[in-house]
Order: C-alpha cells, then structure tokens, then sequence
C-alpha cells in the first residue's frame, strides 16, 4: 500500500517536471520565432525597426510570463 503510494507521488513529480520542460521548450521556440521574423521584417523594412523592435521585445515579454506562470504551476503541484 505505502509503495504504491510513493509510486504515485514519484509519478506525480516527473509529470510536474517534464511539464515544466514543454512549458520552456515552448517558450523558446517562441521567442525564437519572434526574434527570427522581426530580423526579417527589419531587412526588408529598416525603416520600421523601432516599431519592430518595441512589439518584439513586448511579445516576448508575454510569452516568458505565461511560460514563468507554467513553470511555478507545475512547482507549486510538487509536493
């Protein structure tokens, strides 16, 4: 019964734990995306890089929140 039990919890933690990995993993992809396609943009529009710039590194910030939000989540359901 107590083994079960600890095999439960241990499951448990390894769940919160590669979720917090996607949860990363994604983000970076994300923000790689984001850093990508605004280096394009601003090749082909240098004009505009200020504007570029600015939501760049404002959508980058809401991805690493959302991603700083999984993360503590899946902390907080490790016992």
């Amino acid at each position: 019964m107590i083994s079960t039990l600890l095999a439960a919890e241990g499951l448990a933690q390894l769940g919160c734990g590669i979720g917090a990995g996607i949860a990363t993993v994604g983000a970076g992809i994300g923000i790689g995306r984001i850093g990508g396609n605004a280096m394009d943009a601003i090749a082909r529009q240098p004009e505009a890089s200020g504007k570029i710039t600015s939501n760049m590194i404002l959508t980058s910030a809401f991805i690493e929140g959302c991603a700083l939000f999984a993360i503590a989540a899946c902390a907080f359901l490790i016992k």
